[in-house]
């Protein structure tokens, strides 16, 4: 084993879990108060069920074996069979390789729940995820990021998951919603409930754990990895600034919850170009990408009429679809050179952004079908979406009979009335009492 990479991509991996809190928090603090727990449990959940999954057959799907460059086999039950010390091109393990790869099983499912909340039945998520990640998320992984992938034997160049993560999840939160249909509320304007706190403090985890999942990808320590880093933070920042000069120019003010989702989105722009393109072009990208984003939030999506929530496909898919596209104009062998061509402003020519453009064209179909009949068939033995009444009421109560922010309500509430120290101020008198009656006494 290498150490110094062994080290390095166990650090990765526990920060790309890390995101799933944070998203957890992030999607929390932009919905209602009555479907805060629904919306973070069911982001949270995520991780225990799509571990169980992985372990079971997702990485024998998505890399063991291979029928037609699409899926891997299930010969590896439970992982048995597979040489866990068996050291990979960077001399890591297998066994952690797999655990890194697992995380993104984790965080890319959680990213669609932002479309959905507050009208999906909890139970109907649960069963979409297995089947989702058996027969979309494997397959995709398999397709890009094995050597036996269709894609991968096309020549497609995915960094850290514009295709397989944020492309398939936003796509995936699009028919979600298309299938779902409106809230009850679709069209009010919920600023008044926003935790802000909590969105901040999500995107900042976010951001955190998104080294591990952009920089973490080199697979090691290099110089690759280092580009990775500094890529990240410029686009990161480009468009979380973007966002903010948009809202200002076309708003009339800057918002935080605008600045978080553009940095969100820079975030997601970047992905599959991290460790291929200069600062130059990470910067360009960010631009591009939170642009992109914040015409279909602010614009197309109104005209277009499908209620994704928190913006899980304006945000990720928008975002996603700029980054892999662009990863065929900026990519670079001065960066990377595993890279097999140069992009297009980099004397390449037309073919690796052709390359990109096609992949990002067959996930988006490919998706796009896949979840539709996923839908169409689990519709015919459970129902999608919760009745009126429970929507209405908000699916903390009606799903989990849980409400969030007691205490906080309890401090309110206090703060309106007299404190407990005023109320019962001989009780918390104490000893101090019979040194004030001495005193007095005294006297």
């Amino acid at each position: 084993m290498n150490l110094a990479n062994v080290s390095f991509m166990v650090l990765s991996s526990i920060l790309v879990l890390f995101m799933t809190p944070g998203l957890a928090f992030f999607y929390g603090g932009l919905v209602s108060k009555r479907n805060v727990v629904n919306t973070m449990l069911s982001v949270y959940v995520m991780t225990g069920v799509a571990i169980m999954l992985w372990i079971i057959v997702g990485y024998s799907l998505s890399f063991e074996g291979d029928f037609g460059g699409v899926i891997g086999n299930v010969s590896h039950f439970f992982m048995n069979g597979v040489d866990l010390n068996k050291l990979t091109s960077t001399k890591i393990p297998t066994g952690l390789y797999a655990i890194f790869q697992m995380m993104f099983a984790i965080i890319t499912p959680a990213l669609f729940v932002g479309a959905v909340v507050g009208r999906i039945r909890f139970k109907f998520l649960l069963v979409f995820l297995v089947c989702w990640s058996v027969l979309v998320y494997y397959p995709m992984v398999h397709l890009v990021w094995s050597a036996n992938g269709l894609l991968a034997r096309l020549g497609t160049v995915d960094f850290a998951g514009g295709t397989v993560v944020h492309i398939n999840a936003g796509i995936t939160a699009f028919v979600l919603s298309v299938f779902l249909g409106k809230r009850i509320h679709y069209g009010d304007k919920p600023h008044t409930h926003y935790n802000l706190p909590w969105v901040l403090l999500g995107t900042a985890i976010l951001w955190i754990g998104w080294y591990g999942f952009n920089a973490g990808s080199a697979l090691g320590v290099s110089s690759v990895a280092v580009q990775a880093t500094i890529t990240t933070t410029v686009a990161t920042a480009t468009a979380m600034v973007a966002w903010m000069f948009l809202d200002m120019f076309i708003q009339g003010k800057p918002t935080l919850v605008g600045v978080c989702t553009g940095t969100l989105c820079g975030l997601v722009g970047i992905t599959p170009a991290a460790g291929f393109v200069t600062i130059n072009g990470a910067f360009w990208i960010g631009l591009a990408g939170t642009c992109a984003s914040y015409f279909f939030v602010n614009v197309l999506k109104d005209r277009i009429g499908v209620d994704d929530a928190l913006d899980a496909f304006g945000c990720h898919g928008v975002s996603g679809i700029i980054g892999s596209i662009a990863t065929g104009l900026f990519a670079t062998k001065t960066v990377n050179t595993a890279l097999p061509e140069n992009g297009l402003f980099y004397g390449g020519g037309w073919h690796l952004f052709g390359i990109q453009l096609a992949a990002t064209l067959i996930t988006i179909a490919f998706v796009a079908v896949m979840v539709s009949l996923i839908i169409k068939g689990l519709s015919f033995v459970m129902a999608m979406r919760v009745d009126p009444k429970e929507e209405e009421l908000g699916l903390d109560q009606g799903e989990h009979g849980e409400e969030a922010d007691y205490a906080v309500e309890l401090s309110n509430d206090v703060a309106q009335s007299q404190s407990d120290l005023s109320l019962y101020a001989d009780e918390f008198k104490g000893q101090m009492a019979k040194l004030q009656e001495s005193t007095h006494r005294i006297r």
